[in-house]
């Protein structure tokens, strides 16, 4: 069955073909961490998704290659470092290894290829000095280096690609260094800040003069690098649209004059406890956080695959508690299974029986209307309900 997605390019559910003529390979990227502190739940819905997509296409005989960079050096993380008075590898790498570490613990399989931003420094300043040769960048007085939305849009090209933008009503004609920038502005982007006084040793030299490159290049420089100008797949959380993605391809198209991306794939917003997260609230948890009140990541990765992906989802502790009952009614069942079917199971394996067909055709059926997780669990719980009913009545041979 083929697997169908929405695309959020083309605000539409459309039926899923990679970009290899030969319609097996898939390149999957998808926007890492910001590694400035521990992910919370919020961040760890949209990671969770991108194993559920790479999982799916797997699942479909595709060949993934997955990437997910890690961004350890914008705004944020240059204020974190000086006021610890500390290095930026140093501040970096402890958050790096705890976002790794937590991916496994929530049985995320590893992205193939992690790329750090700090590590592709002369793709970032090629990139740049492309977009300044087509003429869609130029030097400002600072020495930062800005991409030019009028300059893009009178080339022909589109600005508001994933989006509606009205550009007449929204304001324009600003620059704006910040890696975030308010959503009601059209505004020039910063490709390379200049060094300032605030950045201490965090800086490097360029044709441009010493400074850094803005968060948005950095996602455009390492996802080419590794899967090319224009590949299959990219995801984030809906946040993330606008404005760092569709910068991401402005800069992109604007530097290549080739499509970027084919699909966009965006995860919703995640509540806990019905409202909005916020330390003050009380409702704001890492994943360690939860896995000290005694949950499981297992458990955790659960209740964050339980409702599908455009969804926005109420995550809660009792939620966990639910979750913790359903993978236990799983368990007895696929124990008592392997208890009655233990003396066949060699030789059923020897003759390449493999699975309950039903289940599978109906678990697959879901999962390729845009991964239907909710109609997925449904038809694993159903065969959970119809395989005790059967234990009880003593119906179930070895070889079944």
């Amino acid at each position: 069955m083929a697997l169908k997605l929405f695309n959020t390019l083309a605000r539409s559910v459309q039926e899923f073909a990679p970009l290899d003529p030969a319609g097996k390979k898939v390149g999957l990227y998808c926007c890492g961490p910001t590694v400035y502190d521990y992910a919370h739940i919020g961040n760890w819905r949209t990671f969770v998704f991108a194993d559920l997509v790479r999982r799916a296409l797997e699942f479909s005989g595709y060949d993934v290659t997955h990437v997910m960079n890690i961004t350890d050096v914008e705004d944020k993380i240059i204020k974190r470092v000086r006021e610890n008075k500390t290095t930026l590898r140093e501040f970096t790498g402890k958050f790096e290894t705890a976002f790794l570490d937590d991916l496994k613990t929530l049985g995320c399989l590893s992205p193939h290829q992690t790329p750090r931003a700090t590590k592709h420094i002369p793709e970032i300043i090629a990139l740049i000095e492309k977009l300044v040769a087509r003429g869609v960048a130029y030097q400002a007085a600072d020495g930062s280096v800005y991409f030019s939305i009028e300059k893009y849009r009178g080339c022909g090209c589109k600005y508001g690609q994933l989006l509606n933008l009205n550009l007449d009503e929204m304001r324009a004609g600003e620059r704006v260094a910040s890696d975030e920038y308010e959503k009601e502005s059209i505004a020039d982007f910063a490709l390379w800040k200049a060094r300032v006084p605030d950045d201490g040793d965090v800086f490097w030299p360029s044709p441009f003069g010493e400074g850094r490159p803005g968060w948005h290049i950095e996602c455009s420089a390492m996802s080419m690098k590794a899967l090319g100008e224009t590949f299959d797949l990219h995801l984030g959380g809906e946040d993330l649209k606008f404005p760092h993605h569709e910068d991401e391809i402005a800069q992109s198209e604007g530097a290549t004059g080739q499509p970027f991306v084919k699909f966009w794939l965006h995860g919703a917003h995640l509540l806990v406890e019905g409202k909005k997260m916020s330390k003050s609230l009380g409702n704001f948890f890492t994943l360690r956080d939860l896995l000290a009140k005694g949950f499981t990541g297992r458990e955790v990765r659960f209740l964050l695959l339980s409702a599908h992906y455009r969804e926005t989802f109420n995550f809660t502790l009792d939620g966990l508690s639910g979750a913790k009952t359903a993978l236990a009614r799983i368990d007895e069942c696929i124990g008592k299974l392997r208890e009655l079917g233990r003396d066949a199971l060699p030789r059923v394996l020897a003759d390449q029986q493999v699975g309950p067909t039903h289940l599978i055709q109906q678990f697959n059926e879901s999962l390729s209307d845009d991964l239907n997780i909710s109609g997925a669990w449904a038809a694993v719980f159903e065969w959970v309900r119809e395989i005790n009913k059967r234990i009880a009545e003593n119906s179930l041979s070895a070889n079944d």
